[in-house]
């Protein structure tokens, strides 16, 4: 039985054609995955699905009736329901408040608590998701929290879900609990739209495999009879070239030392007495569910929080608090947040370029911007990085989050070129979630970036929530749990149940 319908769906923005004539179906009880890279249409064909946009063309049918565009409510109405990337919960508030939150009317004299805790505790039965209705969602671990997200659909009679990135930051124990939970919701009948950008567990969970490049749907096919590689190359149009496990080739001196070190910081994000020491050639990747630090040590070898206690080093000397300084003695920073820290958006794709050194002598003289020195640096950085998409004169928000990305690290990894020699490369690189919510073609790309910038000669610091990642470019891995810091072990040294274990605190 056909439970959406989605015929010739087209949407403009401008001259951007964000989806073109795409037509999709989904049955009862199916598991369909939808894949593309960045830009390729994914969440502009989700939004027109739960109404926040309209299309400009094409019609869209639940459970054979038409849909009402551009209105959530019928959306919802109709039995769909979204679990975004980013959760959308009261910290302060218990998991029975945040189910609850919108489904009463505001002139209700009184809240129906009681019929509502019963349902709660009825769906999350019926689907093996347990939660406290009366627990704090700020005490909650990622997983519960998620747990909390679907239970928000369910309540609401959702018999379709979008499931957007669901496993991006759990364990591999609670992605597997997830998984459990998507087979029981299949066998009650539910139908499910799974967007990820890891090709296994894509493999692993779904019935059908929608592909989109460009806003086109490009490839469908049963999960059964197509491979990682084949989607790959639907995904891009070309084939990737894996990163694969690269040992570092020589391993040299210290460079960043950190010696029983707190910080400030609220919860778990903080430093509790962590020690760790970097070296010259070699990536030592921290794995860890976020929250549990891993801000605090990012921002602390940035530059923007300090040690309460503890001693930091740099290349032997004291490790200044100031993030412009720490950039003269060579540490780039590849922040967590591409959006918000990463680039200023309303300013130029150039200007951003050179943000992180404008006051060096390259590029300002005596308060002026020398901008022919700071262009030309932009367009080295666009040329050696492939950062497509928008002009030297366009706003950085106009880039694609891939491409944003590649700005960043161009700019860290990229010294002007009229800078003393022993400068051009990075001795300290912090690579804060570089691949978060990239496309299969970009993750690959900046990780080998970051392997050949190991290979130069920088120390780097990965901070992942990706455990593929952690255990591709790590040459030593150590787990954060609590603000505190394991001690860091050869990668063939772990399993993945045991960095899961460690990331839940055992």
């Amino acid at each position: 039985m056909t439970v959406l319908s989605l015929r010739g769906i087209t949407k403009r923005f401008g001259a951007l054609l964000a989806n073109d004539a795409i037509s999709l179906d989904l049955q009862a009880g199916e598991v369909l995955a939808l894949l593309g890279e960045n830009g390729a249409g994914k969440s502009t064909l989700m939004s027109i699905l739960f109404g926040h946009y309209v299309a400009d063309e094409g019609s869209i049918e639940v459970f054979g009736r038409p849909l009402a565009p551009g209105n959530p409510k019928a959306s919802l109405a109709a039995g769909i329901g979204m679990v975004h990337q980013h959760f959308t919960l009261a910290d302060n508030l218990s998991v029975l408040d945040n189910v609850m939150m919108g489904t009463e009317p505001l002139w209700q004299p009184f809240s129906r608590r009681g019929a509502a805790r019963a349902r709660l505790l009825a769906v999350a039965q019926r689907f093996g998701l347990a939660v406290q209705p009366d627990a704090k969602v700020g005490s909650l671990s990622v997983g519960e929290r998620q747990r909390v997200e679907i239970l928000k659909a369910l309540v609401r009679d959702a018999r379709i879900l979008i499931l957007d990135e669901p496993t991006a930051v759990l364990t591999p124990q609670e992605s597997e609990a997830l998984f459990d939970t998507l087979a029981q919701m299949v066998a009650e009948g539910l139908s499910i739209i799974f967007i990820s950008h890891k090709l296994p567990e894509v493999l692993r969970v779904s019935h059908r495999i929608a592909v989109l490049r460009g806003g086109k749907l490009v490839a469908e096919a049963r999960a059964g009879d197509t491979t990682q590689a084949q989607l790959a190359l639907w995904m891009v149009g070309h084939a990737i070239e894996g990163t694969g496990r690269r040992p570092a080739r020589q391993v040299g001196d210290a460079v960043c030392v950190l010696d029983h070190v707190r910080t400030t910081g609220s919860g778990h994000d903080r430093l509790q007495d962590v020690s760790l020491t970097l070296k010259a050639g070699e990536i030592v990747a921290v794995a860890g569910v976020s929250g549990n630090g891993q801000v605090a040590l990012a921002e602390l070898l940035s530059g923007t929080r300090r040690a309460i206690a503890g001693s930091v080093s740099l290349m032997g000397r004291e490790l200044p608090p100031s993030p412009a300084r720490l950039v003269q003695r060579g540490v780039a920073r590849i922040p967590e947040d591409r959006h918000a820290v990463g680039v200023i958006g309303d300013l130029p794709v150039w200007e951003n370029a050179v943000s992180e050194r404008l006051r060096s002598r390259a590029f300002s003289r005596w308060l002026w911007v020398r901008r022919g020195a700071a262009k030309a640096h932009a367009r080295g950085v666009e040329k050696a990085y492939d950062v497509r998409g928008a002009g030297l004169e366009s706003p950085a928000r106009a880039l694609s989050g891939g491409n944003m990305q590649k700005l960043i690290l161009g700019r860290a990894l990229m010294a002007p070129a009229s800078a003393a020699a022993k400068q051009r490369n990075p001795r300290l690189i912090v690579a804060h979630q570089p691949t978060w919510g990239l496309d299969i073609g970009a993750v690959a790309y900046v990780q080998q970036q970051l392997i050949a910038a190991r290979d130069a000669g920088a120390a780097v610091l990965l901070i992942s929530d990706d455990l593929d990642e952690v255990l591709t470019l790590g040459d030593r891995v150590a787990v954060m749990h609590g603000g505190q810091l394991g001690e860091p072990r050869p990668a063939a040294a772990w399993t993945r149940e045991a960095i899961g274990l460690a990331m839940a605190g055992s």
